[in-house]
């Protein structure tokens, strides 16, 4: 059995859903690692991980409309705004979505469909450096 953890660092903008599959396979290719299990981890509160379609962005642009009517800014009944109005709801986006995703390793590639992608979701009104752990297991 084999493992591999590597921290990549992700780069990202307000509100940005950033696809981060390659930086994820990369990892994977210098791995040696054939057949197993990928764990993408995102070190973070305000922003997570998701796999979504990656063929088309109005999927994305949808996505991220959709969250913001979900969990708009602003709300008066939020307390924790300390660092800023996108603070709270950052968190709660977040909490309703995923700070991980696991991927099955087939043949030496990671086992996504045809349109899926691995994305990092920014939560927050500005850019971040995010760091990202790629925890690989198998043979």
């Amino acid at each position: 059995m084999r493992f591999r953890n590597e921290t990549i660092a992700v780069e990202s903008k307000a509100y940005q859903l950033k696809e981060i599959t390659q930086e994820v396979i990369n990892v994977l290719k210098s791995s040696g690692i054939d057949n197993g299990l990928a764990t993408v981890f995102c070190k973070h509160t305000s922003c997570s991980l998701v796999i979504m379609e990656n063929a088309d962005p109005s999927a994305s642009r949808d996505l991220e409309e959709f969250i913001r009517r979900l969990v708009p800014e602003n709300d008066p009944n939020f307390t924790h705004i300390y660092e800023g109005p996108d603070d709270m709801p950052s968190h709660i986006k977040m909490a309703l979505t995923r700070t991980s995703e696991s991927i099955p390793i087939v043949n030496g590639q990671l086992a996504l469909g045809t349109w899926q992608g691995i994305f990092l979701w920014e939560h927050r009104a500005v850019a971040h450096k995010r760091n990202i752990i790629v925890s690989l297991q198998g043979l």
